[in-house]
């Protein structure tokens, strides 16, 4: 940060390239990845299991239905983000919500059908509609690392970067949120089966994935392990984390969770997100303040920028 300020400002033989360089840096459409990127990504994927289940479930709306109006919600986002002309925390968050709302119905219709090992409560039906593929988590799971790996495979074949701050053409946003909705689809998978097949719990299974998460903080240090590579499994892996953690606070106490329901849960969530963008909103402003040139009263580079 500090050598980007002193980029802002500097004058002389480079600072037109200096200049640009700042420039650069405040039109990126994607956020640095930070300890408090992290922590808006497991509120955002944990609403996203809570409101998916509150659609779907508590509301009786279906898998299908349900899938099917949360996808147009990520389309209208997504489009919202796309066509933002730097980074906005807002829409950038937004979008992630609705990755996350729309990979949990997404997966559930995958992965489950109205058979008994799907329904509770002396219910006949899953909601509205068809009732699931029934594929099963790990048949669900292999499919959508299958699809993910197509997306990256795609993505490498174009030579563009895979480091998320680095990411400035539509294109490269396009592939960016493919994979996204993809790994936040196939995280719920696993979330589920580490809740519902593994044993583990919910608590259990919240405990597993902090775990992993840790492992790969460690592996930051490792020279030879490329960074990039490490932020998608933990990308993946943060949907399970919410997956699990949302279970945990809305199943009932019978079945290992705190049963404060998906109505009351997502609400909180959905309070405590939107603060966190708030927040990141500031920072984002202050950010661009710091940026600015000081001297002739020139127009500030955050203006300039669209």
């Amino acid at each position: 940060m500090e050598k980007t300020e002193k980029s802002a400002t500097r004058t002389g033989p480079d600072g037109a390239e200096l200049r640009q360089e700042a420039l650069k840096s405040v039109v990126k459409k994607l956020p640095e990845v930070t300890l408090a990127f992290w922590i808006m990504k497991i509120a955002a994927t944990t609403l996203g299991e809570t409101a998916g289940d509150l659609f779907s479930q508590t509301l009786g709306l279906g898998y299908f239905l349900t899938t099917v109006a949360l996808f147009l919600v990520f389309v209208v986002t997504l489009v919202v983000q796309l066509r933002s002309a730097r980074y906005n925390p807002f829409f950038y968050w937004t979008v992630i919500l609705s990755t996350s709302m729309a990979g949990t119905t997404m997966s559930d219709f995958m992965n489950r059908d109205a058979s008994a090992a799907y329904l509770s409560n002396g219910a006949t039906s899953l909601g509205w509609g068809p009732q699931g593929l029934g594929l099963g988590y790990p048949a669900g799971a292999a499919l959508l690392v299958s699809v993910l790996l197509v997306i990256f495979a795609i993505w490498k074949l174009t030579g563009m970067t895979f480091r998320i701050r680095d990411i400035v053409s539509f294109q490269g946003e396009a592939l960016f949120w493919s994979a996204i909705l993809v790994s936040n689809t196939l995280g719920t998978s696993m979330g589920d089966f580490l809740s519902d097949s593994s044993g583990l719990g919910y608590a259990g299974g919240a405990l597993l994935v902090t775990g992993l998460l840790a492992v790969l903080v460690v592996l930051m240090r490792v020279p030879s392990v490329p960074n990039v590579l490490l932020f998608w499994i933990a990308f993946v892996l943060t949907r399970p984390l919410g997956a699990t953690a949302g279970d945990f606070l809305t199943k009932p106490v019978a079945k290992g969770g705190l049963d404060l329901g998906t109505a009351g849960s997502s609400a909180v969530l959905l309070a405590v997100l939107f603060g966190l963008m708030a927040y990141a909103h500031l920072q984002e402003r202050r950010r661009g303040a710091a940026l600015a040139p000081d001297a002739g009263g020139r127009e500030p580079v955050t203006q300039r920028a669209g």
